[in-house]
């Protein structure tokens, strides 16, 4: 019995460790463009989508035109995850996860800063952790000019052309029902 516990715990940290570096292996391929690395990274039938609804993308060839195109307008990047909280399902091939993160790019002929999280589900197949789910929202995404006062206002989503709101925390329920 003792075994088997032991075990299990095992098998969950390596499971929590493989999908870390799965976050980490996406943003190396994200900052070298290299298409061939992010296609690995996702199950067959999974999407990749932003909360804004500029992202939306379903399936291997789907998910790498899509990367296809940002890259069109993207310079370098350099994308840096911080905190993971992964979730184990209660299938042994399942679970979930939260991963904050920053990235500095170069967008529209000038430098931009996003802090952002992914919300994603992860799939293991044949041994191997996938995305297949992965959600950006974004704190803000705006040129470097704009950090200082940036959290001071609503419309922190600048990467396109009308400023827009930020998908969190202020649409977020817990925020909304503190204020």
């Amino acid at each position: 019995m003792a075994n088997d516990d032991l075990m299990q715990r095992v098998e969950r940290l390596e499971a929590e460790s493989a999908i870390r570096a799965l976050a980490a292996r996406y943003c190396f391929a994200i900052d070298n463009h290299d298409l061939a690395a992010v296609r690995e990274l996702f199950t067959e039938d999974a999407r990749v989508y932003s909360r804004d609804g500029v992202m939306e993308a379903t399936g291997r060839d789907a998910i790498i035109r899509q990367y296809e195109e940002r890259f069109r307008v993207l310079g370098p990047s350099n994308h840096v995850s911080h905190d993971h909280w992964i979730r184990i399902g209660g299938a042994a091939d399942g679970a979930t996860g939260t991963l904050s993160a920053h990235a500095e790019l170069w967008r529209n002929d000038q430098m931009m800063v996003t802090a952002l999280r992914y919300e994603d589900e992860y799939r293991r197949e044949d041994g191997v952790w996938r995305f297949a789910q992965r959600e950006l929202a974004f704190l803000y995404y705006i040129p470097v000019a704009d950090y200082v006062r940036v959290l001071g206002e609503e419309k922190r989503m600048r990467a396109y052309a009308e400023p827009a709101p930020a998908d969190y925390p202020e649409r977020l329920s817990t925020w909304r029902d503190y204020r």
